[in-house]
């Protein structure tokens, strides 16, 4: 048997505005609670929703890079339930017009590079968030009911778990590199759901969708995603008879575990919201965001594979964060060797410092010695393995390139006429190197240009050596 697994997201990005959507009160993670509410959020009688552009710019924003279609003519729909959490006993959303449709992102699979639709994209706010206490009340902090959300659907496109994360991992670094949203899933600005179903691509039989909640990482979504595509299977093998259902993730067991059963479909009662009128964008207005927008990831990897010389793999890994790729960009103001720049980057420094989102990418000292190091391996006066261990003592003291090389004595020996004396001493004592040399045995050059490195402790310029052995034995 032959089976698909198919998956559609549905992802809730709080924006990185200054207030909330409607009203003027303060967007801030972690304050007080319920110290960020007004009549407007908290729904008090006479309060009337006003629309904040923000919210507009960041949406067109996020609908450009996801090439979707701006729609010049959208509107707001009131989403009718109760909850605890929703004060107006609806939310304000965009249902049918939403301000963009029909676009996609393309990511990189195993088989290739592959197009992942987008539905839509919509303009909503957040609902409060409830606290549940160890003594079995629930507690309600209203700072972030009203606070602008976007929330992107796609289309049913992505067949495994690791496409579903790879997805969310470019959607998240898309983002931030528009500064839009700080994409911090465990502070709740990015969330997920998931809904999966399996098609068998013989019979054309499918099972009911599984809506899966409570992911909290994309690693969970795609070990979820994974779980749930054999557990359909398991269904459509065993003629089980399963109606949609709501699963949630659980770490502890490594499984979705049932929440409930879909018997009925949600009844939203979806209407046009009475307090705000339908939002007209102009072409005009569409471009002059779109041109004040920050560089995109992929529009910067291109950059700096042409502009730097690097490989597209390099690229990618520099641009994996926005701070790391600023951090580039400012040693290459100082250091025009970009190959050598991006591999120290990515081999001695990334596994010494973490890449913290939203934080400024720092050494534990000056840029500028980090540069200066490198300029003394640019220029043959340490060697490489020499420049490892410096830059290991500059992290674990606060001694400069210079202090250390000059206490350690470093310098690299590029005296001509020096190296030749030791290069003769080893050529004299390993006379089958050199007839294993001359009998194309490559190896034996490699142990001679050892030996000279070990009478030299290390000091003498390898490359220097390397010519030398070779032209002298042959």
């Amino acid at each position: 048997m032959s089976y698909e697994t198919i998956v559609g997201l549905e992802i809730h990005v709080e924006l990185s505005t200054e207030t909330k959507a409607f009203c003027s009160c303060k967007n801030s993670f972690g304050d007080e609670p319920n110290t960020n509410v007004c009549p407007v959020c908290m729904a008090l009688p006479g309060g009337l929703p006003v629309l904040n552009k923000n919210v507009i710019n960041y949406t067109v924003m996020a609908g450009k890079a996801l090439n979707c279609t701006i729609n010049n003519r959208s509107k707001f729909d009131r989403k009718n339930y109760f909850y605890p959490d929703l004060t107006k006993g609806y939310q304000i959303t965009q249902n049918d017009k939403p301000i963009c449709t029909d676009g996609f992102l393309e990511i990189e699979t195993e088989n290739g590079p592959k197009k992942i639709g987008i539905f839509q994209i919509q303009m909503e706010e957040d609902t409060a968030k409830a606290l549940h206490t160890e003594e079995g009340e629930t507690l309600m902090d209203y700072n972030r009911c009203g606070v602008p959300l976007i929330e992107i659907v796609t289309k049913p496109d992505i067949s495994s778990g690791a496409e579903a994360r790879e997805f969310l991992e470019k959607l998240k670094s898309t983002l931030r590199f528009l500064d839009i949203s700080d994409c911090k899933m465990e502070e709740g600005s990015l969330r997920c759901d998931v809904n999966v179903n399996i098609k068998n691509t013989t019979t054309g039989e499918k099972t009911a969708i599984t809506e899966v909640k409570n992911l909290n990482s994309f690693r969970g979504v795609e070990k979820a995603v994974d779980f749930e595509s054999k557990r359909h299977i398991d269904i459509l093998e065993n003629h089980k008879d399963e109606i949609k259902t709501t699963r949630r993730w659980d770490d502890s067991l490594n499984e979705t575990v049932l929440m409930r059963v879909k018997y009925t479909a949600n009844d939203y009662r979806f209407a046009p919201d009475g307090d705000l009128p339908p939002l007209n964008i102009s072409d005009d207005e569409i471009e002059e965001i779109i041109k004040n927008m920050p560089e995109l990831p992929d529009i910067m990897i291109e950059r700096f594979v042409k502009n730097y010389g690097i490989t597209t793999e390099d690229a990618k890994v520099l641009v994996s964060s926005r701070e790391l790729a600023k951090f580039f960009e400012e040693m290459a103001t100082d250091f025009d060797d970009y190959v050598m720049l991006s591999n120290w980057i990515q081999t001695e420094i990334l596994r010494r410092v973490e890449i913290e989102d939203g934080k400024t990418f720092e050494l534990p000292f000056d840029n500028k010695e980090f540069i200066n190091l490198l300029k003394y391996i640019k220029d043959g006066k340490i060697n490489n393995n020499a420049g490892k261990k410096v830059l290991r003592e500059m992290f674990e003291t606060d001694k400069s390139a210079d202090e250390i090389i000059k206490e350690k004595g470093l310098v690299q020996i590029s005296d001509a006429s020096e190296i030749e004396k030791i290069v003769d001493e080893v050529l004299e004592e390993n006379p089958q190197s050199i007839e294993d040399f001359r009998a194309g045995k490559d190896r034996a050059l490699g142990f001679l240009v050892g030996q000279v490195m070990k009478k030299s402790k290390g000091k003498a310029n390898p490359q220097m050596a390397n010519e030398m052995l070779t032209k002298k034995m042959n």
